[in-house]
């Protein structure tokens, strides 16, 4: 009985110890956590200052959370909003792993006269990474999150809608070596189903709002997307689709392929951003200049290609401007095709007068497309491209430049 009662208190004691313990020790991890994500987003540039974070079971709760960036003198933004952070786990290296992060839906005033309102649901980030202390180089910083999205946005003006989309959605897959190293990264971006009301701009801006009702522009939808790889051996990054789709507008289309931008060239960029370089000093603009001419020469192009599809905006926009000048379309584009070799004449370069004229006459003449791309016959540095700059011919030859319209 004795045995009995004395292990029993025993065992009390030590189990009120354990729990005592454990309560600072749970508080620790939960800020060790928030403290981890602040120092990791720093080297990015952002500048995250989060109110109390609480540990209950595998969620850490954070009260709001202050975003400032590095480097600007904008104000820093409060979110006085609840954080939620699921599925966390210290790994055996010291890194943090959350599988989501939730943001209680937004629905906030943001103007008063007129009355601005705004309203965002699902807001989710997920597959959170958190690499060990100090191990913050470039390549561990590519894997710090999977995706982030936002479910419906709406902003409304006194009440009625004037924008909103759908959803936006940027995800991330990784593709690792044998030893686990990060070999790739694909990602894409997306913004669906955007539209927008512009029929009450003319009333604080009445000739930005004559424009817009002549054109026939007081609605636009749309959708934005993007698509990129990036192999980190060589350094290729290449974006494959950067789309801005609006109906009855047009769609314009941003690709490149570059090499050499490295895990190494980011750290240098992380590095010049986290540096006290003065820009207003001669020694500061002396050592961004030698930053830069570093970036130059380990970078270099394959090809670059942007694309311009008229979805009827431009025939619009020449018969606004026809009648604005009291004649018909055909009479003013005349006039206007000599304006851009007038323009181009101080550049003393008669090659690209020759390569770009023939092709904005056959735009003005007939709008469909318009094109601009380079596709050097091997990849070529900026740095060589910078000093071909001198030569507009030569530089043109280099690249590979071509100006197209309707192909």
């Amino acid at each position: 009985m004795i045995r009995t009662t004395k292990t029993a208190g025993l065992m009390l004691a030590s189990g009120l110890t354990t729990l005592a313990l454990m309560q600072p020790a749970s508080a620790l991890e939960a800020q060790a956590f928030i403290d981890r994500f602040e120092a990791v987003y720093a080297v990015m540039g952002y500048e995250l200052d989060f109110g109390t974070a609480t540990l209950d079971g595998d969620t850490i709760t954070v009260d709001g959370v202050t975003v400032g960036f590095a480097g600007t003198e904008e104000e820093p933004t409060t979110f006085d909003t609840e954080l939620t952070f699921t599925g966390v786990v210290e790994n055996e290296d010291g890194s943090y792993f959350a599988e989501q992060l939730t943001v209680p839906d937004i629905d906030t005033e943001f103007a008063s006269d007129p009355v601005g309102h705004l309203s965002v649901t699902g807001i989710v980030a997920e597959g959170l990474w958190l690499p060990p202390e100090d191990e913050y180089s470039a390549e561990n910083l590519l894997q710090t999150v999977d995706r982030v999205a936002t479910g419906p946005l709406v902003v409304s003006r006194d009440g009625a809608e004037v924008v909103r989309y759908d959803g936006l959605d940027y995800s991330s897959e990784f593709g690792y070596a044998d030893d686990d190293a990060l070999e790739s990264v694909n990602s894409k971006f997306t913004v669906s189903n955007i539209w927008a009301d512009l029929s009450t701009v003319g009333e604080e801006e009445p000739e930005a709002g004559a424009v817009i009702e002549s054109l026939g522009l007081t609605e636009i939808k749309g959708n934005i997307s993007q698509a990129g790889t990036w192999t980190l051996s060589d350094g290729r990054l290449a974006l494959t689709e950067s789309v801005m789709d609006f109906e009855n507008i047009g769609k314009l289309n941003f690709t490149f392929d570059i090499l050499g931008f490295t895990p190494a060239v980011l750290d240098k960029i992380y590095a010049m951003n986290a540096s006290d370089i003065d820009p207003t000093t001669e020694e500061g603009q002396a050592q961004q200049m030698m930053m830069g001419m570093e970036m130059a020469q380990a970078l270099s192009i394959a090809s670059a290609d942007i694309r311009y599809d008229d979805a009827g905006l431009a025939p619009k926009l020449l018969d606004l401007f026809a009648a604005q000048s009291g004649i018909d379309r055909a009479a003013f584009v005349e006039a206007i095709k000599p304006v851009v070799p007038a323009m181009m004449a101080d550049l003393n370069a008669p090659a690209l007068v020759d390569l770009i004229v023939p092709a904005v006459n056959a735009f003005l003449d007939d709008p469909q497309s318009f094109e601009v791309a380079v596709a050097p016959a091997s990849p070529t540095s900026f740095l060589v491209l910078a000093a071909a700059a001198a030569n507009p011919a030569g530089l043109i030859q280099a690249l590979g430049l071509t100006v197209t319209a309707n192909q």
